[in-house]
């Protein structure tokens, strides 16, 4: 089996860092010596550290987005207005989906996403690109099609809202001490447990002043 190109082993000591330390925790210096490259190789490969977050960012999250992106199709293919429930099943799944049970990698996977939902570092937030804002804008029009008393401000509030209880869920899932709640049964009974919690959220009256 081929070993890993210096660009990967870089991605991946870079994901481990920064979803341990978050990004200003996390020095160019400790992602060469953990990838076992020369100091020099971040800004061959990849420019800054911000331009290394942001390939980190999108290498987690472009299968999400593509899942979503795929869910949606599926939705509105069916029909022009998909109900709550479809919708978050589609926009929540893929973060289950994609960080599978006993797999380290999908632990790494929820850290990151929290570290850039919670880093106070600008770049944290600043990673992202037309990909993902695309993913957005077409569920926020579907979520408004089908919850049209909320303002746009209060949907995005509450689809963020979906990205953080779904990623510090699957964090609070993998720190556990049993192998038990890693098992498929009992992922695939947090998954339907999230989507009935996430439709009842989403779907709640607009909030009042």
């Amino acid at each position: 089996m081929a070993l890993p190109d210096t660009r990967t082993q870089i991605l991946d000591a870079a994901e481990h860092l920064f979803a341990e330390r978050g990004y200003r925790g996390t020095s160019v210096r400790a992602v060469t010596d953990l990838a076992g490259a020369n100091l020099a190789a971040v800004g061959y490969h990849f420019g800054s550290k911000a331009e290394l977050l942001a390939a980190v960012a999108r290498r987690v999250i472009e299968p999400i987005n593509a899942a979503q992106c795929a869910g949606l199709d599926r939705l509105l293919a069916r029909t022009a207005d998909p109900p709550v429930t479809e919708l978050v099943e589609a926009f929540a799944g893929p973060l289950f989906d994609e960080t599978r049970a006993g797999d380290e990698g999908g632990a790494r996977t929820s850290r990151l996403i929290v570290t850039i939902l919670s880093d106070p570092a600008e770049e944290a937030r600043s990673w992202t690109g037309p990909d993902e804002d695309t993913v957005r804008e077409r569920y926020l029009a579907a979520f408004t099609r089908a919850l049209p008393g909320l303002s746009p401000e209060e949907l995005r509030f509450r689809m963020r809202g979906i990205l953080a209880v779904t990623a510090i869920d699957r964090v609070e899932v993998y720190q556990q001490p049993s192998p038990a709640c890693l098992t498929p049964v009992a992922c695939e009974a947090t998954r339907h447990w999230a989507i009935t919690f996430l439709t009842a959220a989403m779907s709640a009256p607009p909030t009042r002043a």
